[in-house]
């Protein structure tokens, strides 16, 4: 995405300050802006804010509606279990900022457990991170991405146009191999896998809009929700493949799966949800 700028890094930007009873405070970095706060990152916020106080050290899964817009400011997260046994824990988190909800979201954790296994999930036949150039070599003149919140990933995309946009539809599929910037992976279990769900989260436009492209439409396309099935921990992994696709897109909303492996082929997460189109605002 062209010369990187200031980068914001996930552990400090979603670093939370507890207030009690299950209620923390955290702040909103600018570094995350896609038209506004980026939603995975405001989801990672309320992930992180369901570990802190869940007794297990493993994300099961995700779920969340995204209410509103917040502000590059303090918002106010609470945490609330549900439910917790033996193995496992649901919890609800609420993010609130000036008396508005941005964000309600529900989260599961569990404990190791014995179970069934397998592992039959097939990766992309694509090349490896290595195999590929990142943006900034592919658009050495370009001077800064179009969002800040590229500066904070490294991507080396599996398919690349340098005219833009096409003559013509594109397939609506999004894949790219992404290392977070600075640090590119974290020992905390609740913070690595906010990788991914800023990861799967990201997927829903650029996957869709790769088909419509030829056309320039004029929208944007925020999401109305967003769910994360985090199937294997991957903090040994600084490169992970986003796997977008947009199967569908009809009345305004945006229907769209993502999927995150590694390179050796191990899926760790997998997602998806609906965004709603909206025009462009006046003035971009």
């Amino acid at each position: 995405m062209g010369k990187s700028g200031a980068v914001g890094d996930l552990a400090e930007d979603t670093a939370l300050v507890a207030a009690g009873d299950g209620r923390f405070t955290a702040t909103l970095s600018k570094e995350w802006e896609i038209w506004g706060p980026m939603g995975g990152y405001v989801a990672a916020v309320a992930l992180r804010a369901a570990g802190e106080m869940s007794p297990f050290s493993r994300p099961a899964s995700f779920f969340c509606h995204y209410l509103g817009v917040a502000f590059f400011d303090e918002v106010d997260v609470e945490v609330e279990t549900l439910r917790s046994g033996r193995t496992a824990c649901s919890q609800r988190v609420s993010l609130t900022q000036r008396g508005k909800t941005i964000l309600e979201g529900l989260v599961w954790s569990t404990d190791q457990v014995e179970g069934l296994e397998h592992h039959v999930a097939q990766a992309p036949g694509v090349p490896g991170p290595h195999e590929l150039a990142s943006i900034e070599e592919l658009l050495p003149d370009q001077p800064a991405p179009p969002f800040a919140f590229w500066n904070n990933i490294e991507s080396r995309p599996v398919e690349f146009e340098r005219e833009w946009p096409p003559p013509d539809a594109r397939p609506p599929v999004w894949q790219t191999w992404a290392r977070f910037r600075p640090a590119a992976t974290f020992q905390d279990p609740w913070v690595d896998a906010g990788r991914s769900v800023v990861l799967i989260d990201v997927q829903s436009w650029p996957s869709a809009s790769r088909h419509h492209a030829w056309r320039q439409p004029a929208y944007i396309a925020p999401s109305l929700d967003l769910y994360v099935s985090f199937h294997e921990p991957a903090s040994d992994q600084e490169w992970l493949l986003a796997d977008g696709y947009s199967p569908a897109a009809a009345d305004g909303l945006i229907g769209w799966t993502g999927r995150l492996w590694t390179p050796g082929g191990r899926l760790v997460a997998a997602g998806g949800g609906q965004a709603l189109c909206r025009p462009i605002p006046t003035g971009g």
